[in-house]
């Protein structure tokens, strides 16, 4: 799995940032090699991307959404990634927008891209485009307020406590320099 992390600072207030960020078919006007996006509902938007000449398709699930803060993802189908954006009031004209992503990269061409650092690269490429988009509009064209709950996380399962071992008497203590157990009246 390969991660990027990416900050770019806009100079919009957050509600701006973030309200343009939900309107995920406008992202072709920023992103390089998104070609379309289509929202199916609430949760879920379909992608068709051109890279490096190869044409793919898939979906996406919207995991977590609250207005101002963050929009967190994973693909359902196709190439595996998943990750969040993050928005940060600075001051009320301006935000910092982060982006952490995670990506398993399929061939040989994708994982020297990732290696070389030529995704990294694109990504904060698209940071660049999005803050010129939506400096340059000035304003959102469009929004989606609506709250989408992270899904529970599954508690780890702890191991079983240790059984009593009985070939320790735990009443007897034990000096490794006498031989055997040492009854209370002694000392070492």
């Amino acid at each position: 799995m390969t991660s990027i992390e990416r900050t770019i600072d806009v100079q919009v207030p957050v509600r701006t940032a973030y309200n343009q960020w939900t309107q995920f078919e406008s992202f072709p006007f920023f992103m390089e090699g998104v070609d379309r996006v289509i929202q199916l509902d609430d949760r879920t938007t379909h992608w068709e991307t051109t890279v490096a000449g190869a044409h793919r398709e898939f979906d996406a699930e919207i995991t977590e959404q609250h207005p101002d803060e963050r929009v967190a993802w994973h693909t359902i189908d196709g190439p595996s990634h998943g990750g969040v954006v993050t928005f940060h009031r600075l001051d009320e004209h301006s935000t910092r927008v982060s982006l952490q992503m995670e990506f398993e990269p399929e061939g040989l061409a994708e994982a020297a891209g990732a290696a070389l650092g030529i995704v990294g690269g694109r990504v904060s490429g698209d940071l660049r485009r999005f803050k010129d988009y939506i400096e340059e509009q000035g304003h959102e064209t469009g929004a989606w307020r609506g709250n989408i709950d992270a899904p529970p996380q599954t508690p780890m399962p702890h191991p079983p406590p240790p059984e009593h071992d009985p070939a320790v008497d735990d009443a007897q203590p034990f000096y490794p320099a006498l031989p055997g157990p040492v009854t209370p009246w002694m000392r070492p």
